[in-house]
C-alpha cells in the first residue's frame, strides 16, 4: 500500500491508475501537480520579478516540475531560477545563491528529503527575509509565509480504508489507485509583517487556517 506525491504509473509503481496489476495499490497526492498553482499564489502575494525554485535532482518528478514551473513562470513574466539541492550541505550555497541574486520570492519544490527539513528551510527562508512557499502546514507553521498542497490527513484516511479492505481479503490489483483531490493553504500572517507584505481579504477568507 502507498501514498504517493507523483504519478504512481510514471514511478512504475503501477500499471495503470484503474488497474494497478501486481501487488500494489494506494492513494496519489496532487502536490506535484500543484507547482503552478503554488507559483501562482507566490506571485500574487509578493511583488516581485524574480523567484527561485528549489527543487532536488535526484527526485524522478524533477524533469517535469522544472518544465511546468518554467512554463508557468514564463505566462506571468517571472523570472525564474532553478537552484538544486541533494543535500543539507547544499542548502547554504542554495540560500547564498538567492542572497547575491536578490531573489524576491523562493518556491519549493515537493520532495520527501525537503518535507522533513521543512522547520530547516522555513527557519532559513524567515533568517534571510525571503517569502517562500511549500506544501505542507509545518512549514507555515515553522515561520515559512505560505504552504499549499494536499490535504495531510486525506490520504492517510484513504490508505487507512484500503489497507482494512486487503485484510478482509481483496486483492491489492483489483483496487484502482485513488486520488486524493483536497487541498489545502496556510498563511503565516506574522511572517508576513514580518516581511512587510499585505495579505489581501481574499487570501485570508480562503485559507484553512491564518497562523497569527
Amino acid at each position: 500500500m502507498f501514498e504517493v506525491g507523483g504519478d504512481p504509473v510514471e514511478l512504475g509503481l503501477v500499471a495503470s491508475l484503474s488497474r494497478p496489476g501486481g501487488n500494489f495499490t494506494g492513494v496519489a497526492l496532487q502536490n506535484a501537480e500543484l507547482g503552478p498553482k503554488r507559483l501562482e499564489l507566490l506571485h500574487q502575494l509578493v511583488p516581485t520579478t524574480t523567484v527561485a525554485a528549489l527543487i532536488n535532482p535526484a527526485n524522478p518528478n524533477t524533469v517535469s516540475l522544472s518544465k511546468e514551473l518554467e512554463a508557468a513562470a514564463a505566462s506571468m513574466g517571472l523570472q525564474l531560477h532553478v537552484l538544486r539541492a541533494a543535500s543539507d550541505s547544499d542548502f547554504d550555497a542554495a540560500f547564498q545563491t538567492i542572497g547575491d541574486l536578490h531573489i524576491g520570492a523562493l518556491f519549493i519544490g515537493t520532495d520527501p528529503f525537503f518535507n522533513d527539513r521543512s522547520t530547516q528551510l522555513a527557519t532559513m527562508a524567515l533568517h534571510q527575509a525571503i517569502p517562500a512557499i511549500y506544501q505542507y502546514r509545518d512549514f507555515a507553521a515553522a515561520g515559512g509565509l505560505l504552504s499549499y498542497g494536499a490535504s495531510y490527513t486525506e490520504p492517510m484516511r484513504l490508505v487507512g480504508a484500503y489497507t482494512g479492505r486487503v485484510l478482509k481479503g481483496e486483492k491489492p490489483s483489483d483496487l484502482p489507485v485513488q486520488q486524493s483531490t483536497k487541498v489545502e493553504l496556510f498563511i503565516n500572517l506574522r511572517t508576513a509583517k514580518t516581511l512587510g507584505l499585505t495579505v489581501p481579504q481574499t487570501f485570508l477568507v480562503q485559507a484553512n487556517e491564518v497562523i497569527e
